[in-house]
């Protein structure tokens, strides 16, 4: 637990993997206010943040950047403070001496739905543009490319042994966006 005046240096902290041999991700946190730093495989820095329940943002992260969650490190605080929790994620990005890719310009990628629009293939696109296709119909092939890309996902976290559900919100997928659902 961290007090303003005690913010524990980056390396200080020990690694935790992000998914354990049991197939979980570190529950300890269920619940819990803190900061977090997330470490690739070679345990380089990716991404710092802070959360009102740490698990769950872990486990969104983790869906969102599963190559590069492998590793974490967490300081969990008594009671919400913004302050406290912003100098702390400062320290540790300074202590690195250099920005994470999460935090910059890749920011995006870890904080906000993924877009599967993004991620649409050549065919799929002569699909989408096709105009004998309707409204009703182009949101179906949006849909469908969210769930491959969900299906992709799901597949490279199982390949990781995680053993916990994953469930994507469904509502979102008519946009093309995925995101966990609460």
């Amino acid at each position: 637990m961290t007090t303003q005046a005690n913010i524990p240096e980056l390396t200080s902290l020990d690694f935790i993997p992000y998914i354990d041999e049991d197939g979980n991700l570190p529950e300890q946190y269920q619940g819990k206010i803190g900061v977090y730093a997330i470490f690739d495989r070679e345990k380089t820095l990716q991404f710092v943040g802070y959360s009102r329940d740490v698990f769950l943002s872990l486990r969104q992260h983790l869906v969102r950047q599963p190559e590069s969650c492998y590793w974490v490190k967490v300081e969990t605080i008594e009671r919400p403070s913004r302050k406290i929790l912003e100098e702390i994620e400062q320290a540790w990005i300074a202590e690195n001496a250099s920005l994470p890719i999460g935090n910059g310009e890749n920011k995006d990628k870890w904080i906000s739905p993924i877009n599967a629009k993004a991620l649409i293939t050549p065919e799929e696109q002569a699909n989408y543009d096709n105009p004998i296709h309707d409204e009703m119909a182009k949101i179906k092939i949006i849909k469908n490319i969210a769930r491959r890309v969900e299906a992709d996902i799901l597949k490279q976290l199982e390949a990781r042994g995680l053993q916990m559900q994953i469930r994507f919100n469904p509502k979102l997928k008519e946009e093309g966006l995925l995101d966990l659902k609460s």
